[in-house]
């Protein structure tokens, strides 16, 4: 029993690892190539990175004598920036002040066209709130590792309230709800000033979040009741956490199809509602698109492989009568 406690603690303790790299890696990429993207200026396309707390750049810094870099991207200069004189410059630094594409931006910009609206509008109660659901997921799995009942209570108890605490805290005290959703409306209303639409989503930001923040409360005090009740229950410390995949892939092709049917009807171009590619290669208009994960959700993976195989040797357990 002993040896299969550190092996559970071993591979829980690879978990948590996981789980608070993948927060911050990349988990999933999306790339637009068309004729007007050459590949000699732009390699990855117009490319996406998919993070659980927003969406970020993917194109790199123009490269040393690529196309990109003499002819397309270099970077605005002001009147007090420095250009770059072969004659003065004795490092020979072409690329000074070269800055890569914001292809944010440019997706939004292309987006546009067809009435769809800016890619930051995903997701609005998810991202703010993830960083407070990896807390709930990390505790859980602290109090998995322990064999014992009311150990485990403890970890529970104290942890919830520490996240629960922080969540009121930097929501409603600090405010960040509620500018949260000031700054969701603004970029909702980047390309299009349709304010009767705007407010509602905003209010039904506001709403849905506060019914998430104050559910996921409740679901803390359920988790511990069920954990203190029912013996089996605590296979779900391990369950839970190890289906984030899982859960990643349902929530972003979701929002790929919100995406895809609530188009503006002020678009420039009409297309008919459409499910974007949630995996692999697909074809919009002249552009070519392609989706698959990054190497953050092979971090993903990995919380998986280790928290059910931890269960598994916890459920042995259990048979046995080994743990409480």
């Amino acid at each position: 029993m002993e040896k299969q406690d550190k092996i559970i603690g071993g591979l829980t303790l690879i978990s948590l690892i996981c789980l608070v790299a993948a927060y911050f890696a990349p988990i999933w990429w999306v790339s637009l190539t068309a004729p007007n993207y050459p590949p000699d200026a732009f390699p990855d396309g117009i490319r996406i990175h998919f993070h659980f707390d927003g969406v970020y750049n993917g194109c790199k810094v123009a490269g040393k004598g690529t196309r990109m870099a003499n002819e397309i991207i270099q970077k605005d200069l002001a009147h007090d920036d420095e250009r770059y004189n072969p004659i003065t410059d004795a490092t020979k630094n072409v690329d000074k002040g070269a800055e890569g594409l914001d292809c944010v931006h440019e997706m939004n910009t292309i987006n546009h066209y067809v009435g769809m609206f800016p890619i930051a509008t995903g997701a609005p109660v998810e991202k703010p709130l993830a960083k407070f659901f990896f807390g709930f997921f990390a505790v859980m799995m602290l109090a998995f590792t322990v064999n014992r009942k009311k150990p485990r209570i403890l970890i529970l108890s104290a942890g919830f309230a520490a996240v629960a605490a922080w969540m009121i805290v930097d929501q409603f005290m600090l405010g960040h709800l509620e500018s949260h959703v000031q700054a969701y409306m603004q970029e909702s209303g980047t390309f299009f000033k349709d304010m009767e639409r705007i407010n509602v989503w905003g209010d039904n930001v506001r709403n849905v979040s506060k019914m998430v923040i104050f559910g996921l409360i409740a679901v803390m005090g359920i988790v511990i009741a069920g954990t203190a009740k029912i013996k089996p229950f605590q296979l779900l410390l391990a369950l839970v956490p190890a289906l984030l995949p899982v859960f990643f892939v349902i929530t972003y092709a979701g929002w790929l199809w919100f995406f895809g049917h609530n188009m503006h009807p002020w678009g420039a171009f009409t297309v008919k509602p459409f499910m974007p590619t949630v995996f692999g290669e697909g074809k919009v208009a002249q552009f070519s698109t392609f989706s698959y994960p990054y190497w953050g959700y092979g971090l993903l993976v990995a919380i998986f492989a280790c928290m059910m195989l931890a269960l598994l040797i916890r459920r042995k357990q259990l048979r046995e009568g080994t743990a409480e």
